[in-house]
């Protein structure tokens, strides 16, 4: 409809309208309910993981509209100020404003953002463009949404299980992908998505289905944090895990155990950019990466077997 270039029939990251010949607006909003106990570190999380979408689309964020709902009978509203601040500081840190949004009293605290970007329209990352031959690059390791489960489960219960410490897991979930995301604009790749609810096979398969492709992961290339595979085998995983779980089940070829790929499916909250990466580019941008210190690991390869994916070893 009218220059909308990216709509919602690929599943893509943000919407994306021309707003002259060569420049685009990209938008994008998310928001959900509390993960860790400290307000202010939820809404920085919460915030980067809005950003996160701009930032996959390979667009420059510049303005924020805060989403949220509170329960002003039962928490202060010092809690919520916290919410705020912790969102408005991060986005800031990304370099645009929260220049107001949205406010509702509900039971259960919930926070995000409407996020803006511009990108100029030879620039855009699609998730519908990834190429047979393409390497799959992954710039944060997985299973936050195990680690996260098995604190929540355990945080201030009288066991003699101690919940798994989320310091790391929190440091990967509020760092911004600002600038993993300038370098694959610089370097110009086929594709990208950011991978966030539908884990690390929902997303890609969304890519798959909307390229044309199939993909190829070696599961012992993805990088998991500490814990997590202990954690999901005792048994903890959040629901939507699970649901990504036995939803894709029938849409992959796997070599690899349930275990190993319910860890795949685990339901990630500002998880890392999966970047689809011509052969001729792929020097070139581990090169940048490696000279900003970027962290990034290569997780497999995109097939002419269109729409699957086969999970290997």
């Amino acid at each position: 409809m009218g220059d909308l270039l990216v709509g919602y029939g690929t599943n893509d990251d943000a919407a994306v309208l021309r707003i002259n010949g060569d420049q685009a607006i990209a938008q994008t909003v998310d928001f959900f309910t509390p993960i860790v106990d400290d307000p202010y570190l939820f809404g920085a999380i919460a915030a980067a993981n809005s950003i996160s979408d701009i930032y996959a689309m390979g667009a420059t964020p510049i303005l924020g509209l805060a989403v949220a709902a509170f329960p002003t009978d039962v928490l202060p509203l010092d809690v919520l100020h916290d919410i705020l601040r912790g969102g408005a500081d991060k986005a800031a840190e990304a370099g645009f404003a929260v220049a107001g949004g949205h406010t509702i009293i509900d039971d259960v605290p919930k926070y995000g953002l409407a996020v803006t970007g511009l990108v100029p329209v030879d620039k855009i990352v699609r998730n519908s463009t990834a190429k047979t031959g393409d390497t799959l690059l992954l710039t944060k390791p997985i299973g936050n949404g195990i680690l996260i489960s098995a604190y929540r489960a355990l945080n201030g219960r009288r066991f003699r299980r101690h919940p798994p410490p989320l310091d790391d897991a929190t440091r990967w979930m509020t760092m911004l992908s600002r600038d993993a995301a300038k370098i694959m604009v610089d370097i110009g790749v086929s594709a990208s998505t950011d991978i966030t609810g539908y884990g690390l096979v929902g997303h890609l398969l969304e890519v798959c289905v909307a390229s044309r492709v199939g993909a190829n992961i070696r599961a012992s290339a993805v990088p998991v944090l500490d814990g997590a595979r202990e954690w999901l085998a005792r048994g903890y995983l959040p629901a939507g895990t699970n649901r990504n779980a036995e939803a894709f089940k029938s849409k992959v070829t796997s070599q690899v155990d349930d275990l190993e790929f319910t860890l795949l499916c685990d339901a990630q909250t500002s998880g890392g950019l999966l970047i689809s990466v011509p052969a001729a580019k792929l020097a070139a941008i581990e090169q940048r990466f490696r000279e900003g210190g970027l962290f990034y690991a290569k997780i497999g390869e995109v097939t002419d077997r269109a729409g699957t994916i086969a999970l290997l070893p």
